[in-house]
């Protein structure tokens, strides 16, 4: 049976801090200037909010008539992507990305409306405000004392093709909305003493531009300079893990870079009760300073820190520093060499955090460590195979 594939289509999503930074005006804009190339455009669906600057950006393009349901005795209307699939045109405009559909429709977001345009093979614009990203739903409760509940999982932006930031100053924004072109005049003041009070919108505008940020540094070949710090620290399942962590918590914090915690561990063998209370105490502390964990299974040590530093854009690795006998010295590098070594002419900067004196006899694993099998042998990991004196799985 032959298949026919369908090629997925394009996304492009205008994002910004908020409502009345001029996102679907962009985006009329942008779908104006490609029909006059020659592209087919049609409106999928736009919420005007009655602000006659956007509706005015919109005459003289297709509108896909909407669908009707009853909800609750109400009539609301929908996008009807039924009737855009049968009109199949080459762009499709999609307002407010992070709405949920109303009762009865096929799927209950209209991020899933787009998914199934964009599997169909057509071209979607689409716009969307900074605070209805999942993963910032609890910092920007925090931030604005307002609980976002119409939410966008994170790969939707992710996946986009191209993400374009719609940005105004804090000043513009309250600008704009004295004069009436966000809301109706009589809910200006309401809205200048809650969402939009002038912190919060400092607040969401640095959200923005980070995320952009982000993306764009992303999207940079390996080959290039990253445009910001990001940091790796390497744990394992000794006692000095989580004092390791907090060093490359406090170098994260001071260069105001994302940290990322990594543990590899060798898939072939268990942890000890202890050591699994260990890593879990990692986690707990990952979280405790905002930062991401991620956990390796790999017998190669070495490879597995090159990859994950060079995947994620790492700018700064943290590594823990033991003591080793001269005679282990002799025989292996340690892996901290080692990984210089492979990280070579990537910029990359290795920070080797030493012990306290004190701890350093409790945490050498004693000789016949090597040699012991079975579940009571108390394991070391697979970074104490490649490395004693380098102990971060």
């Amino acid at each position: 049976m032959i298949r026919s594939t369908v090629r997925r289509g394009r996304h492009k999503v205008f994002i910004g801090m908020a409502p009345g930074v001029g996102k679907t005006c962009r985006m009329l804009q942008e779908a104006r200037e490609v029909r006059r190339e020659g592209t087919d455009v049609v409106i999928g669906l736009l919420e005007t909010h009655g602000r006659p600057d956007t509706a005015r950006e919109a005459e003289g393009l297709e509108q896909v008539p909407r669908r009707r349901l009853r909800v609750q005795g109400v009539e609301v209307e929908e996008m009807d992507v039924a009737a855009i699939l049968a009109r199949h045109p080459q762009l499709v405009l999609v307002d407010e990305l992070a709405h949920t559909n109303g009762a009865g429709s096929e799927r209950q977001k209209r991020w899933q409306d787009v998914e199934m345009l964009l599997l169909s093979g057509l071209d979607v614009y689409s716009t969307l405000n900074i605070q209805h990203l999942e993963s910032l739903n609890d910092l920007v409760a925090e931030l604005t004392g307002v609980v976002v509940r119409e939410r966008i999982p994170n790969r939707v932006l992710e996946l986009a093709d191209e993400v374009v930031l719609v940005d105004v100053t804090p000043e513009t924004l309250e600008e704009r909305l004295r004069e009436g072109k966000v809301y109706a005049p009589e809910k200006v003041a309401q809205a200048l003493t809650h969402f939009f009070q002038r912190r919060h919108l400092v607040a969401l505008r640095e959200l923005s531009l980070r995320e952009v940020a982000d993306r764009v540094e992303n999207d940079v070949p390996a080959s290039v300079t990253p445009l910001r710090e990001r940091v790796m620290v390497c744990v394992g399942s000794d006692a000095g893990s989580l004092r390791l962590l907090r060093r490359a918590a406090r170098l994260a914090a001071s260069m105001e870079a994302p940290l990322l915690v990594l543990t590899v561990q060798d898939p072939s063998r268990f942890l000890s009760r202890g050591e699994a209370l260990q890593q879990e105490q990692c986690q707990q502390l990952c979280s405790d300073v905002g930062g991401t964990y991620l956990r390796e299974e790999s017998t190669d040590v070495l490879a597995t820190i090159a990859r994950v530093a060079l995947g994620h854009r790492i700018t700064q690795v943290v590594l823990g520093q033991t003591r080793r006998s001269r005679l282990r010295a002799l025989i292996r590098r340690p892996l901290s060499e080692r990984l210089q070594h492979e990280l070579r002419g990537h910029n990359i900067d290795l920070h080797l955090i030493s012990e306290p004196r004190e701890s350093t006899r409790q945490l050498r694993d004693p000789p016949a460590t090597a040699a012991r099998q079975g579940p009571d042998a108390g394991p070391a990991t697979a970074a104490d195979r490649a490395g004693d004196c380098d102990r971060k799985t």
